[in-house]
């Protein structure tokens, strides 16, 4: 009988302590609307926990005290907007700063009811404890910002038309149903000419563009109404709100030009040169009327525009939510589920 060679007990290993700290030098910051409580670690001061206003001086000081107290790495909750100024002064004066999500912070075991929420934060950064939230690159953000402000006034200005068709309604005036676009050139055009005070159908219908499907005759069918004054009132302070939104879309879009501008101007050259274009179509109405495509080839070294479904209207939205540092995604995987695009894997029954 083959007796077996008994192998050798293995050697215990070596293991790091149970939770290594990682970042020694960190504090928390539980942000508020009116004060911001700091917690830095409590070997660093006599009073380890305070508590500053949010005006720009305090923050100011908040930031003088953590370079007192030898801090190098800051754990903040997002709470509304109330982080960001805090954020963006701590970020110039160079801590690392991280931007964590309040309720991954509160899903953690262990905490303890007399723990104030900027020591949990301390304590769970220095362990390494917490992931902070993406945010990209300073001149993305700004960027990013346009372009929300942007989309929020193009979503207020159709409130405005939706209300002026509303008006057009109530006086049975029909031209929506003759015109496709109302606030295109022949809808401005007859609209200013109703808020002016012209009611005749036939000298309304004058502008009619040679592109419209309806004929005359049915633009004056449409045009024949019940002109009321309280829905004239209407219509026309709409329609003038709609033209300040009009104005300030435009005064907008020159200053993300202006912006653009100056990330290309300090991104590198790219390696090949601009291709060209796939396709010319007229772009919609409500995107930007000047150059997207060099800038952004500029910018990205590509031109995203190649790609089917994505026009450079959207590639600059796209470029303004995730900037151009792949390197925070370690896969594809990850930048989808990243994108709440990551379909869920739900098993019924045990069944594969």
């Amino acid at each position: 009988m083959k007796r077996h060679r008994r192998r050798p007990s293995p050697k215990p290993r070596t293991s790091p302590a149970a939770l290594d700290r990682l970042h020694p030098h960190a504090a928390g910051i539980d942000c508020g609307s009116a004060e911001h409580f700091v917690a830095v670690p409590p070997d660093r001061d006599t009073t380890p926990v305070r508590s500053f206003a949010t005006f720009t001086g305090d923050l100011h000081r908040l930031a003088e005290w953590l370079t007192a107290c030898r801090v190098t790495h800051v754990a903040m909750e997002a709470t509304g907007v109330y982080w960001i100024p805090v954020f963006e002064i701590l970020d110039a004066r160079g801590f690392q700063v991280i931007l964590v999500n309040a309720r991954h912070v509160k899903n953690l075991p262990g905490r303890k009811s007399d723990v104030v929420d900027c020591e949990w934060l301390r304590d769970l950064h220095i362990l390494g404890l917490l992931r902070g939230s993406f945010r990209p690159a300073d001149g993305i953000v700004a960027l990013r910002g346009y372009l929300r402000h942007r989309a929020t006034l193009i979503e207020s200005a159709g409130a405005l038309v939706q209300r002026m068709q509303k008006a057009l309604i109530q006086m049975n005036v029909q031209l929506p149903l003759v015109v496709s676009d109302i606030t295109g050139v022949t809808g401005l055009r007859i609209l200013r000419d109703i808020v002016a005070g012209h009611r005749d159908p036939q000298a309304l219908a004058r502008h009619r563009d040679y592109r419209c499907r309806a004929s005359e005759a049915e633009i004056v069918a449409a045009l024949t109404g019940n002109y009321r004054p309280e829905h004239v009132f209407v219509l026309q302070q709409n329609l003038e709100l709609f033209d300040t939104y009009q104005h300030h879309l435009t005064t907008c879009d020159a200053a993300i030009e202006a912006h653009l501008t100056r990330l290309a101007a300090a991104s590198a050259a790219p390696a090949s040169p601009l291709p060209a274009v796939r396709r010319r179509h007229k772009p919609p109405a409500n995107e930007p009327r000047f150059d997207l495509r060099t800038p952004l080839h500029q910018i990205t070294g590509i031109d995203l525009a190649q790609i089917d479904g994505i026009g450079p209207y959207n590639a600059l939205r796209l470029l303004s939510e995730i900037g151009t540092d792949m390197t925070r995604w370690p896969t594809e995987k990850h930048f989808t589920s990243w994108l709440t695009l990551a379909p869920h894997n739900k098993v019924s029954g045990g069944a594969s």
